[in-house]
C-alpha cells in the first residue's frame, strides 16, 4: 500500500480528489488533503502564509506516515506539496517516495505571481477566476455560492502572492512536474523545479490548459502510477 496525500488548487476542497480513490488501483490509498477554512474545515480560519500553513499540515499528516507515501498538488498545491515536504524533513518523518507537481511554477520562478501580494476586490478575483478557467459558471449564476468562494479565493491567492521563495538543500525525492500544452506556465518555469531535487526530475506536458487535471485526468494518472510503487515492490537499488 501506497498513500498518496493530494493537495488540493486554489478555492477548492478536498473533495475534487474523491473519484481518484476510485479510478486508482487498491494498492494507492488516496488521502485528499482538507485545507483549513473549506469543506470539514469551514469553521476554521483562512490561512494566508504557505510556509506556516505548511508546517500545520506537516503537523496533522505526520501519524499519518508509518507507510510508504508520495504528495500531489496542483497549481497552489504544488507549491504547498512542496513546503509541506520541506516541512516534513525538518521534523525528521519519513521522505516521500516521490513529489508530484502538477500546472505550478518551480517556486524559485513566481515573479508573475507578485500581483496576488494585495488582497483582490470581489471584481478582480472574479475576473482572475474566468481566466484560470475549472470554475463552473454555475458558481458565478449563484450569489450565495459566490459568496462561499471568493473569501476562499482571495486567501488562495495570497499565499501565491506573499509566497517567499527561500534556497534550501534539495529534497531527496524526485519530482515530477506536469504542465498543461495551453496553459500560460511556461515550460521554463516548470523545468526549474529540477533544481529543487537531487534524486531525479521528470516534466511531462499535457493537452489542454490550466486545469488539465479535469480534461487529461485518465493520462495524468497513468504518468503518475509510472512513478509509484506498492510499498511490498522493492526499488531499482535494491534490485542492483
Amino acid at each position: 500500500m501506497l498513500r498518496l496525500l493530494c493537495l488540493p488548487y486554489s478555492g477548492a476542497s478536498a473533495m475534487v480528489y474523491a473519484r481518484w480513490k476510485r479510478q486508482l488501483p487498491v494498492w494507492v490509498d488516496v488521502r485528499p488533503v482538507e485545507l483549513p477554512g473549506r469543506g470539514r474545515r469551514f469553521a476554521e480560519n483562512l490561512q494566508t502564509d504557505l510556509r506556516g500553513l505548511a508546517d500545520q499540515l506537516a503537523g496533522e499528516v505526520a501519524a499519518h506516515l508509518e507507510q510508504p507515501y508520495a504528495l500531489f498538488g496542483h497549481s497552489l498545491g504544488g507549491l504547498l506539496a512542496f513546503e509541506l515536504a520541506h516541512a516534513l524533513r525538518q521534523r525528521g518523518l519519513p521522505t516521500p517516495q516521490a513529489l508530484f507537481a502538477s500546472a505550478a511554477s518551480a517556486p524559485s520562478c513566481r515573479d508573475s505571481h507578485c500581483e496576488l501580494a494585495e488582497e483582490q476586490s470581489d471584481a478582480q478575483l472574479i475576473e482572475r477566476m474566468r481566466r484560470l478557467g475549472g470554475t463552473p459558471e454555475a458558481v458565478f449564476a449563484d450569489e450565495e455560492m459566490l459568496r462561499l468562494t471568493l473569501p476562499v479565493m482571495r486567501a488562495d491567492f495570497l499565499l501565491c502572492g506573499r509566497y517567499d521563495y527561500r534556497r534550501r538543500p534539495q529534497l531527496s525525492c524526485p519530482i515530477h512536474v506536469f504542465g498543461g500544452k495551453a496553459d500560460r506556465i511556461s515550460v521554463e518555469s516548470l523545468s526549474a523545479w529540477q533544481d529543487e531535487t537531487r534524486a531525479g526530475f521528470s516534466l511531462e506536458m499535457l493537452d489542454g490548459g490550466h486545469f488539465f487535471l479535469n480534461s487529461s485526468e485518465a493520462r495524468l494518472l497513468e504518468l503518475m502510477l509510472g512513478h509509484l510503487r506498492p510499498s511490498n515492490q522493492p526499488s531499482d537499488a535494491a534490485l542492483a
